[in-house]
Order: C-alpha cells, then structure tokens, then sequence
C-alpha cells in the first residue's frame, strides 16, 4: 500500500500534454497501416474482454457467491487487464492509474487534496477476503471500471499509434515486468503476480510479431519468442511467491528480454522516441552500466550534468565557504565513508546540539521527486540552498556566499568557464552542488556485478537473502528494483511516500511524534507521519537508520518490519500504509535478508 507524490495538478498536466505532444510530433514516425491494424483489433478485443468480465463480475456480486467463485473471477478480470496493460500503461497513464493503481488516495500537493483510490487494488482489498456487508462498494468500483474501459475504447478510436511508438510501449512493460511485476507491487494482498505476468508477457510478444517485417523474424524475434516461452513456462511451474527462484529469473530470463529488444529495434531500424527519461533509451538492461539518466530530474536543460560542473561542485561541497562562520561544510555532515551520511543517530546543529531528524544519505538522492525526509524540496537544487541558509545547519547567506565567490579568483574563473557569464550567481552554486551530488550514483555493488553476469559476486546467503527480500519479505514492493528507493518504475515521474509507524527508537514502545510531510499538509489526513521512501544501495554503511535514527541496527530494522510496523507492536498508526500483517521471518532469514543488504555497497 502507498502514498504518491505527484507533481501539482497544473504540473502534471503540462508534463503529460508535453510527452504527449512529443510522442505524437516524434520525427521518422512509422505509422500503422491504419487504425484497423491489427494492433488496434488486438487492444479493442482485450477491452471487450475486460469490459465484459467487469460486467461478469458485477452480476455475480449482485446474488449471494462463495468467497473462492469471486476471487477466481476476479483473478479473470486482472489478467484481461494484463493483456492490454502495455498499451494502457503508455498512452493513458491517467486512466491506467485509476485501473490498476495503489489502493490509497492520490495526493494533489497543490490543492492540499486527496482523490479518492478506486481500480483493481481496491477491489482485492475488498475480494481477500470479501464481506457481504461491502457489495455496494464493490458494484460502485466495477462501475467505476466500465467507464474506464469506455475511455479506453474512445481514446484509441480517436489517436494514431505509430510503430516507433508501440516498440517503446512495449519496451516499457518488459521493464515494468522486471520492477514492480516481479515484485507484486499490484497485488500486494492476493500475491498472485506470478500467475499474472505470462499474460503480459505474451501480450509483448503478440504485439511484437504484429509489427515485426521480414528483417527480424528470423532473428531477434524468434529469440524473443523463444525466450518469453521458456520465461512463461518457468512461472507456470513456480507459482509461490515465497519459494520462488528470483536470483535466477530475472537476470537469466527478465534481463535477456529487455536485451533482446534492443536487438529487434536495430533490426528494425526504429528510432527510439525523442523525450528524455529516467531509463536511457539504448540499454539492454536495468542493470547495464550507465542504465539511468540523472539530468531527467534536474529542474531544465542549463542545469544538466558535466565533468566541469561535478568537479568544481566536489570543490565546493568540501569547502568551508559554504557556512556563515566558515566552520562547517557539506562534507561535515556528509560524510564518503558512510555513503554520506555522518553515523549520529541526529544531524548535528553549529553548536553542537542534536536536530530533529538523521543525516540522509546524498547516495542516488539523484533519483527522486522530493529531498529531505519530507521531501520538502522538489529537487537537489533546493535541497542544497535550504541546507546552506538553515541557521541551524550551516546559517549561510547565499548572497555573501556568492559575493565571496566573485571576489576569488580561482573560483570566478571556473564559474565563468562553466557558465560563461562573468559573475558567478546563486543558481550556479546550487547547480554545481547538485551536479556533484548526482554523480554519487556509481552503481558498482556486488549485486549489480552478479546481475551484469558475474555470478561469484554474490554469496549463497547473499542469493537466498534477495529471495527474500523480493518475496516473504516484501521489500520490494516499496524499495523498486534496480534503484532500491521509492521512485516508481518505469517512468520514474513520480516518487513514494510511506506511513510506517515508527517509534522513537528500537524499543517499540512509543510512537515517534514527528508529522513529516504532514507538517506542510495538516488537512491531508494521509500525509500525516509520512515519509519519503529512500534507496536501499550502500543501506549496511548508514546506520543509524529512520528518519530519527532510533534504529541502530539493520536488525533492528528488520525486526521492525517482521512485527507489521508500528501497529504490529500495538502503536497507534491508523493511517499506516505498511502492512501490519507480520512477515513470519526466522532469525535466519533475517541474518540472509541483511546479508544480501550488504551486497548492494558500491566499491
């Protein structure tokens, strides 16, 4: 279960008319053949069905079936979904949130509003199991999901597609499968994705031979063929999720398709869609080296990244200028040896005192939609001008701070060089902070090494520790594959928040007081004690861990979520979005989940 953090409404909707836009004006274009190909026949047939089983659905819940009946026909109606979720997913995100997403209110941070949850996540929420006492619910959210399947039909009989287009669709979901697929991000009650995911699957390799010419169908086709076959039938015989191998499916059967349809792209000759995004468009896999774009999150194009922008930013993040005293820099309380983070339970104030919540760690901070905790500031911009300016932290003014600036001459000259203005300006010491920031993302972990084919770089307990953490322990369900942090996949536009319960500290015997992000939106009742989802990379070298360091170890950590969060151990947490059913974890599997944590330290 999860919060959302989206861009204001106005935002988002300048984004989406944006891709949009570019997705439709995108140069070299390869139109179908009409809008009766049999791609659009396919995504029309599938709609019919899911419509169809909506409505299948409807009637039974209208007489009096048994629980199992309407969980199977409910599994039904999910898997027509998955058959057309590729293209639902890509070309009406909007419509597809509100299918398929999680089953807690979306949150408009603008508005300092909630829009209610409704789709297939609340409906199993409601399915397992199913009390009579809610079948007006579920009528009104089946209802709800008749008119999506009408919006679909009019959507699609409206645009036209265009095989560079559907390739990228298509691309998207064999990523979306190897992240939040795999991980049963949308059945986080049922568990059924492994029986899900052939579906989808298929529809990726239906859809492939529909737009496929001579040129590849004897090449990278059939081996995608072949491998999505053998995929489909691996999960047809390991079906349970807490038995199931994923240390070997997902590099030797997920990665191998992602790869292979970099192949069938060239063979092709598509041109990959001109928008920039998280995911560089050439990579085989989510583990290939330079896989993530850190400038898809900067906040415009004079802010990208460079070699000279990095090095002067790793200058300054170390000089004492930066404070109002020149007693203190960022790397005071950043620290490289502990992923930057300084291994005190509380950041410390100038004169030494403890502050409210713990170091985080600038390690892939790149990669998300909020810094701080709270995530109180869009982007690592902000994040460092708010550090610098806090009269507790470094009481800096940045119009001195630059004044300073200009009055140095080594600095001056490589601000100029960078920048090519002849005085330095407040955006640029925040851009160059930032740019070094977002150069601390070197993903070279044993983990990523076993997953780019080394298969020494993991130990065996290491192994049954990922087993793990992607299904007893339901780790990934929250921290996404391959970042390990709350940025959803496979777009990455949008950043998670999570209500746990904390307690103050490892006792678990009172519940931290602390609102997050719910300080900055009092009338949202579910931001309250909310915050944002950080990456698990380099986790074993930033202990104390929270927000308020009240854990000091991993195994106090994973005690904490074995025992169903803070109302596992009786804490009042109403609004907790972690489930408070426990984990049933043995010490042993504790010890291996934290042995695999190890594997995700970069070297």
């Amino acid at each position: 279960m999860k919060i959302i953090l989206k861009y204001p409404f106005t935002i988002f909707l300048f984004i989406v008319f944006a891709v949009f836009g570019a997705l439709q004006c995108t140069q070299n274009q390869q139109p179908l053949q009409d809008d009766l190909s049999e791609v659009k026949k396919d995504l029309f047939r599938n709609n019919t069905d899911f419509l169809n089983r909506t409505n299948e659905l409807m009637k039974m819940i209208s007489g009096n079936p048994d629980q199992a009946s309407l969980q199977r026909k409910f599994e039904e109606l999910r898997i027509s979904y998955k058959k057309m979720e590729w293209a639902v997913e890509y070309f009406l995100p909007q419509t597809a949130r509100f299918i398929n997403g999680p089953a807690l209110p979306e949150i408009e941070m603008q508005e300092h509003t909630e829009i209610e949850p409704e789709g297939l996540q609340v409906l199993e929420e409601l399915f397992y199991p199913y009390d009579p006492a809610n079948k007006e619910e579920v009528i009104r959210m089946l209802k709800n999901l008749t008119n999506k399947s009408n919006a679909i039909k009019v959507n699609f009989q409206a645009i036209t597609i265009s095989k560079d287009q559907v390739f990228d669709a298509l691309r998207q979901e064999t990523f979306r499968i190897s992240s939040l697929g795999i991980a049963g991000f949308d059945t986080p009650v049922s568990g059924t994705f492994l029986t899900e995911i052939p579906y989808a699957l298929n529809a990726v390799k239906k859809t492939l031979q529909q737009i496929a010419t001579e040129k590849s169908k004897e090449k990278a086709l059939a081996k995608i063929s072949r491998e999505i076959d053998s995929s489909v039938a691996y999960l047809k015989k390991n079906t349970d999720k807490n038995t199931f191998d994923y240390i070997h499916f997902i590099p030797e059967h997920l990665n191998a398709i992602t790869s292979l349809m970099i192949d069938f792209q060239k063979q092709e000759e598509i041109p990959a869609i001109e928008v920039t995004s998280a995911l560089n468009k050439n990579v085989r896999t989510f583990y290939s080296k330079n896989a993530f774009n850190p400038n898809a999150f900067v906040p415009g194009k004079q802010f990208e990244m460079s070699p000279e922008k990095i090095k002067l930013g790793k200058q300054l993040f170390n000089d004492n200028i930066l404070s109002d005293n020149n007693s203190r820099s960022c790397a005071t309380c950043h620290v490289a040896e502990k992923a930057f983070t300084d291994g005190k339970e509380k950041s410390m104030s100038l004169s030494d005192s403890p502050l409210q919540r713990n170091t985080p760690s600038l390690n892939y901070s790149a990669f998300q939609h909020g810094q701080f905790w709270d995530m109180r500031k869009d982007d690592l911009e902000g994040q460092s001008s708010a550090v610098i300016t806090n009269k507790e932290e470094m009481h800096g003014d940045l119009s001195k701070i630059i004044a300073k600036i200009n009055t140095n001459p080594e600095y001056r000259t490589a601000f100029a060089t960078i920048y090519k203005e002849k005085k330095a300006e407040i955006w640029q010491l925040q851009n160059l902070l930032a740019s070094y920031i977002r150069s601390l993302a070197t993903f070279n972990s044993d983990f990523d090494a076993y997953m780019r084919g080394s298969k020494k770089a993991m130990t065996e307990s290491q192994k049954k520790g990922f087993n793990l953490f992607m299904g007893k322990a339901q780790c990934a369900i929250c921290h996404f594959l391959p970042l390990f942090n709350g940025t959803v996949p496979p777009n990455y536009t949008k950043t998670e928040q999570e209500v746990l319960g904390i307690a103050e500290n490892s006792s678990n015997q009172m519940a931290d007081k602390d609102p997050g992000r719910g300080k900055f939106h009092e009338t949202v009742a579910f931001l309250q004690h909310s915050f944002k989802t950080p990456t698990l990379r380099n986790i074993a070298k930033t202990a104390p861990y929270m927000h308020n360091g009240g854990y000091k170890t991993l195994k106090d950590v994973m005690e904490f979520y074995n025992k169903g969060g803070g109302k596992g151990f009786g804490l009042k947490a109403d609004n907790q979005t972690l489930s408070d059913a426990p984990l049933n974890l043995s010490e042993k599997e504790i010890s291996e989940v934290i042995d695999f944590l190890n594997a995700l330290n970069d070297h």
